[in-house]
């Protein structure tokens, strides 16, 4: 029976290579001299360190520029509040999405059962495996699922035909 995965995965090879180019423009830009602005990648956590908010929000908005060149959404970044450290510094958390929340995929399976297609979504740890006996149906399901559910980047793998 023909089918597809529908998942929620940033390519962290490419979020890695994104974090180290904006690691290398910190250094050699003139406006981060003397400051202790960095960023670095932990597992799936990104950490954002600088003097105020605004310097945050200019490493942050170079990173950006560095994951939309290698063609990683930014709606994979999940920003968490600004944080005091010591002294005069801030720090920002980034959370890397990977995986679709509970709620997410049953919204997914709902919108899947509510559109009449011959499909049927069946929730599997942190993704959706999409079946239906046409592989038309499936197609048509990728479009609506694409176009109704645009707050996350989800991509589709593993189809089998």
């Amino acid at each position: 029976m023909p089918s597809f995965d529908t998942v929620c995965d940033a390519n962290m090879v490419d979020v890695k290579h994104a974090v180290e180019n904006t690691t290398k423009e910190i250094v050699t830009r003139f406006d981060f001299k003397g400051t202790p602005a960095s960023i670095e990648l932990k597992d799936k956590e990104i950490t954002v360190i600088g003097d105020a908010e605004f310097q945050l929000n200019q490493i942050e908005d170079i990173l950006r520029n560095k994951l939309t060149k290698r063609n990683v959404d930014v709606r994979f970044l999940d920003m968490g509040d600004v944080q005091k450290m010591g002294g005069d510094k801030v720090k920002r958390l980034i959370k890397v999405r990977s995986g679709i929340e509970t709620e997410v995929s049953k919204k997914i399976q709902r919108l899947l059962k509510d559109s009449k297609l011959k499909v049927q979504g069946a929730i599997q740890e942190e993704k959706v495996r999409v079946t239906g006996v046409k592989r038309d149906d499936l197609q048509a399901a990728m479009a609506l699922i694409k176009k109704e559910m645009t707050d996350i980047p989800l991509t589709f793998d593993n189809f089998r035909d």
